[in-house]
Parts: C-alpha cells; sequence; structure tokens
C-alpha cells in the first residue's frame, strides 16, 4: 500500500513537473525597468515573446524558433534554464559615423531550451536603455555543415500600428538584371500589414510607430555562415515574419540558406524603442555588431571626395577630366577623388598610376571603381572579374598598392543569400589586408559590418543622388525621401547617397532648394561623403558656402536629435570636437516654422546659412537665441557654431 501511495506521488509530480516546464513564463527587464520581455512557450510548446514598454504592450504574442535541415526548433519545445540579468558593458571607438566614442551597457538573459530529441537551442537577450537585440545560438560542437530552412521570428505589432518600409525588390530585374540593391522609394505611415507593392516583404531598418512609441527593427552581426533576411507579412501569424531570400539571390550554384559547423550563432534580431531621439541617437546597430578584425588602421581616413560620373556620366570618365576632379578635391581641403566605371579601358592602369602621383603632389588619394560581377548579372562595365576569388582578388589589389590607389568602389552584388555574403566579408579581409577603403555599390545593407571591418567607409544601398539624375519622378520624391533617411537607412549604417547639387542637373528640374542641397552633406551619415556638384557648379556659390564645404567633418563626435518627423523633416545637431553643426531638411511641399532647442551646446557664435531667392544668403547667429528657423516648402538651412 505504502509503495503505492509513492508511485503515485512520483507520477503526480512527475506531471506537475512537466506541466510546469510546458507553461514556463519568465520575464527579462533593462536596467532602468522601462523594456520588459515576457518569454513562455505556448499549449503546443511553441516559444513566444512579448515586449512593453512602461508597462504597455507594444509588441503582443510573437513567435520564435527555427527549422533546420535536421531538426525542428520552434515546437515540442522544453524549458531547460534560465539566467540573468548580467551586466554587459563595452566601450569601442569608432572610425566615422554619429558618435566616436560609444559605451553600451545591457542587462543579458540566457533562455535554454531543447527540441523534443534533446537537441539543445539557446536564446540570449540583450536589454538596454535604448531597446533589445535577441539572436539564437545552437551551442553543440559538430563537425556536420547543418542549414536553416527557415526562421520563425515575428513581430506581431498591437493594432494600429503604423510602418514606414522600404520595399524589397524582385531579384535579377532591373537595369542589366542587377536586382535587388536596396534602391526602392519609402511607403509611408501604412498598416503593418500592407502588402508589399512588389511582393517581395521589406527591408530593414523597418520603422514602426505604436501610441506614440517609435521602433526600429534591423538585424546585425551578420556573418558569412548566414544570410540577410528581411521583413513579410505572415497571414498565417497575423504579424510581420524574419523571411529568407529569394532563391536565385546567390552567387552561381552556390548556397542560399544559412550553413554552418556548431557551435552557432545567427545574426542579432535589433528593436530600439522609444521616441525619435532615443531611436536617431541609438548605436544599437554597431553595439551588437561583432568587434573590429585585428587590422592596421593607421591607413583609415574619412572625409568628403570630388566624383565626375553622378553629373557627367560615361563620356567624362577619362583622364582630363579626373585631373580637373582632382583640383577640384584639392582646392576644396576634401581627401579624395573616386574615378569611375570603364577607367581600365578608358585611362589604363598606367596613366592611372600617373593620376596617383599627381593626386598625392595635390594631397588628394585615388579611389577606383570595380564591376563585382561575375555572370550573375549581365553588366557590361569594367574592370569586372577581377575580385571573384581569393587569388584574382590579391593579384588586383597588389596592382592596386603599387600604383598607390587608396580605395576601391566596388558594385553590382548579387542579392542577400550566405554565398553573397560570405563574399562581402572575403572582400573586406582581404581589402583591410592590402590596407585599401571600401565602398560597396549596388549592395545589400551593410548591417554594423563598418564596425567590424573599419575600412569599410561606406554603401550605397538607396536610392540616391544618382537615380535624381534619371528620371524626374525620383526627382519629384527626393524632398521627402530625404527626410525619411536619418530615420531608417542611415539610422545605424553608412550611406553613400552622393549628395548635394547646388546649381543644375542635366535634364532634371529639380524640386529642392540650395538650402536643401546644403544641409545633406552633414545630415547623411557616410564615412567617404561622394559630392555629387560639379566644380563648375559650386564655383558659381558664394563664397562663404565655398568655405562652409571646405571643413565638413563625417568621423562626429557627438550627434544630437533636434526635431522631425519621418519623411516629413528633419533637424539634426553634429559635433567635431568644439564646433556644432546644426541642419535641416523640410521635406514637404509646404512652408514650416520650426522651434529649435540649442541649449545643450551652451553660449555660442556662428552663422547661418540659408535659401535666399536664386542663391544664399548668411547672418551672424547666437546659439542661444536662434530659437526659430522658417523654412520654404522643400527648403533647408545650415548653421556652424564654434568656439574659438
Amino acid at each position: 500500500m505504502w509503495n503505492k501511495i509513492v508511485l503515485i506521488a512520483f507520477i503526480s509530480l512527475l506531471f506537475l513537473s512537466c506541466d510546469q516546464n510546458k507553461n514556463e513564463k519568465v520575464f527579462m527587464y533593462n536596467q532602468n525597468k522601462s523594456i520588459k520581455i515576457e518569454f513562455a512557450l505556448d499549449d503546443t510548446q511553441r516559444p513566444f515573446y512579448k515586449v512593453f514598454h512602461e508597462n504597455h504592450l507594444i509588441i503582443d504574442t510573437s513567435y520564435l524558433g527555427l527549422e533546420r535541415d535536421d531538426e525542428q526548433f520552434y515546437k515540442q519545445m522544453n524549458f531547460v534554464e534560465f539566467s540573468g540579468p548580467t551586466n554587459i558593458e563595452d566601450s569601442y571607438e569608432m572610425f566615422h559615423g554619429k558618435q566616436k566614442n560609444i559605451l553600451y551597457q545591457a542587462q543579458q538573459y540566457v533562455v535554454e531550451l531543447e527540441n523534443e530529441n534533446a537537441v539543445p537551442l539557446h536564446m540570449i537577450f540583450n536589454l538596454s536603455d535604448d531597446g533589445l537585440g535577441f539572436r539564437y545560438v545552437f551551442p553543440a560542437t559538430s563537425e556536420s555543415i547543418h542549414t536553416i530552412l527557415d526562421e520563425k521570428t515575428t513581430y506581431n505589432f498591437v493594432d494600429n500600428t503604423k510602418s514606414w518600409l522600404q520595399p524589397m525588390s524582385r531579384a535579377k530585374t532591373g537595369w542589366e538584371h542587377t536586382n535587388p540593391s536596396y534602391e526602392e522609394h519609402y511607403v509611408m505611415e501604412v498598416p503593418v500589414d500592407t502588402p508589399s507593392p512588389i511582393g517581395e516583404g521589406w527591408v530593414y531598418p523597418a520603422l514602426f510607430n505604436t501610441n506614440e512609441l517609435w521602433v526600429a527593427i534591423t538585424e546585425t552581426a551578420l556573418d558569412e555562415n548566414n544570410c540577410g533576411t528581411r521583413l513579410q507579412f505572415s497571414e498565417k501569424d497575423k504579424a510581420l515574419k524574419v523571411t529568407f531570400p529569394q532563391k536565385e539571390e546567390v552567387l552561381p550554384n552556390a548556397q542560399l540558406l544559412p550553413n554552418s559547423k556548431g557551435p552557432w550563432k545567427t545574426p542579432w534580431r535589433i528593436l530600439s524603442i522609444g521616441n525619435l531621439k532615443t531611436l536617431t541617437e541609438s548605436t544599437l546597430g554597431t553595439d551588437l555588431a561583432d568587434e573590429a578584425i585585428d587590422m592596421d588602421t593607421a591607413f583609415i581616413k574619412s572625409g568628403l571626395a570630388s566624383w565626375s560620373w553622378v553629373l557627367l556620366k560615361d563620356d567624362f570618365t577619362n583622364f582630363e577630366t579626373s585631373v580637373k576632379f582632382i583640383d577640384y578635391a584639392s582646392d576644396m581641403n576634401w581627401s579624395y577623388c573616386l574615378i569611375d566605371a570603364d577607367w581600365d579601358r578608358k585611362i589604363g592602369y598606367e596613366r592611372m598610376q600617373e593620376l596617383v602621383e599627381y593626386a598625392k603632389s595635390k594631397n588628394v588619394k585615388i579611389l577606383v571603381w570595380y564591376n563585382s560581377a561575375g555572370s550573375w548579372n549581365t553588366t557590361p562595365y569594367t574592370p569586372k572579374d577581377k575580385l571573384l576569388t581569393k587569388q584574382s582578388r590579391k593579384e588586383e589589389f597588389d596592382k592596386l598598392n603599387k600604383i598607390g590607389v587608396s580605395g576601391v568602389k566596388i558594385d553590382f552584388f548579387g542579392g542577400d543569400g550566405q554565398s553573397v555574403i560570405a563574399y562581402y566579408h572575403q572582400i573586406l579581409r582581404d581589402a583591410a589586408k592590402h590596407k585599401l577603403l571600401v565602398n560597396f555599390h549596388g549592395a545589400t545593407l551593410p548591417r554594423g559590418w563598418h564596425r567590424t571591418y573599419p575600412n569599410l567607409m561606406t554603401v550605397e544601398a538607396i536610392k540616391g543622388q544618382e537615380f535624381i539624375t534619371f528620371e524626374q519622378e525620383n526627382a519629384d520624391r527626393q524632398p521627402d525621401h530625404s527626410a525619411m533617411l536619418p530615420f531608417s537607412r542611415n539610422l545605424y549604417d553608412p550611406m553613400d547617397f552622393t549628395p548635394m547639387v547646388l546649381d543644375s542637373i542635366p535634364g532634371i528640374t529639380r524640386r529642392t532648394t540650395k538650402g536643401f542641397e546644403l544641409a545633406l552633406p552633414v545630415l547623411f551619415l557616410s564615412g567617404i561623403q561622394h559630392m555629387a556638384e560639379t566644380p563648375e557648379g559650386l564655383y558659381k556659390q558664394p563664397d562663404f558656402v565655398i568655405d562652409y564645404l571646405k571643413d565638413i567633418p563625417t568621423n562626429w563626435d557627438e550627434t544630437r536629435f533636434i526635431d522631425g518627423y519621418p519623411g516629413k523633416y528633419a533637424v539634426f545637431a553634429r559635433r567635431k570636437g568644439k564646433t556644432w553643426h546644426v541642419v535641416g531638411i523640410n521635406g514637404e511641399n509646404a512652408s514650416k516654422s520650426l522651434d529649435l532647442d540649442l541649449s545643450f551646446m551652451g553660449n555660442k557664435e556662428g552663422v547661418l546659412i540659408q535659401s535666399a531667392a536664386h542663391n544664399f544668403m548668411m547672418n551672424e547667429v547666437n546659439s542661444r537665441q536662434l530659437k526659430n528657423i522658417e523654412l520654404g516648402a522643400y527648403d533647408g538651412f545650415v548653421a556652424k557654431f564654434k568656439t574659438l
């Protein structure tokens, strides 16, 4: 009888234990308790989470998990252990961007799960004052290579949430089959379940507003074993779901989906949470990026560059024009001159060395263009096929070292598949060994790579100035498009928009004012800021504008959000040393009166440059007295305050 009672008690305890394991619920908090995550397993033992800000629900029941080629990790999961918080602190320095010296602090929690076959999957959550990041980890060591077939992560925003999203293009469409390149206009202030107009989902960063609270979603620490992802609204889950690339987004006969031996970790999924000041001043995109590789960084210098192609196009990629633009860069105190496509045929390697030596005498460094492509698109521009293998890259980079070229602009990549992502990493590592700066065009969002590879100066991944020169429709959309970018594409990662035309664009009616254009080189963040204006166009401007453009930093010490609204207007202050630059643009076709609070910079004297009729005007101003700015339609301003 006693044995039977003991057996019944044991079985009851076992069932109770299983039930508790099945319905385990844990909570995670950031340091100031403003952000909370609830994590649990549902009735099918499917992991899910909720996100709260100041106890207000912003992301409702959203699912987690992975499907691997040999195992599933998204249902019938068992809760093993929960640990944390552990205090995380990381200090690092950036070579360019919104802030130089950065201190990252977070509370880290680890949820250990295992699937029905007792194969472990860990989830790591980092909660900081400006948001959160989470990633999946396969902790077991294995020599077998496995592939992730699908990621089950969803973001189920509460009702009435509005979205600002850039559509993903369809692979192998567009000019010479070069899509996707993250070069679409944004869809603004639409419901979360709005279908993507192209049908391929939405790229990162994605921006959301729910009950006056802003959330930006992206990913970082994308290593060469993983693919880039995007968001797609799932009718099944009624939520935005992390989605893998289209099947065409690969190098020829190469890998599309994430694959690796164990241990293995996925990129971080990042959510910045707060007001627009919190989001735009956040550094989460680099905070959670992989640390910088071991490399010599003495050659890395950010700065501005002259560039002939954007307004003059193919016929002016020649020796004589290059000399003129080297002189232009030298006169403007800019560090670089970019020589674009077909230089190998129109100038040649030997004469390129002449240009490099001439530029050196003018204190200017030369950057040259490359076509990344093998057979995955039909772009005709050269040099082509020079960077496809490690050996061919070494041979080409050795040539550039001998000539004295300082960096490369590499164009026309093939998408977000794992093999393409690995190609980016291989180029960056080999370029670092050869002390070459890198600029990717026709490319993916870099996802924190400029921290990992300090020689990565900028990446296009935006419908930038060159598109404005192609079609009037793009010029018509430039104002609201530009006012969107500080809140989305340029939130964490450098962006090679190639800004600023103060004079004219051949065949195009520019919608923006001169003040709007003058603000862009400071408003947009790029390690090398390629300036679109030609010397003829710039020298028509007043001397005070030319002098202003001779001293535009790109490696900012600090950034402050002043005012703005995505797609409508943006005002930012950026500091280099003791000098503050304050810039703003109006993306709407109506006048605006903007209130400014510049009290954070103390009492400084400076200058204010604004549009005036068909030119500019400049006035001396005091930072305490500059409390209001009047902007016309599609207008902008710049101000500079310097401690003497």
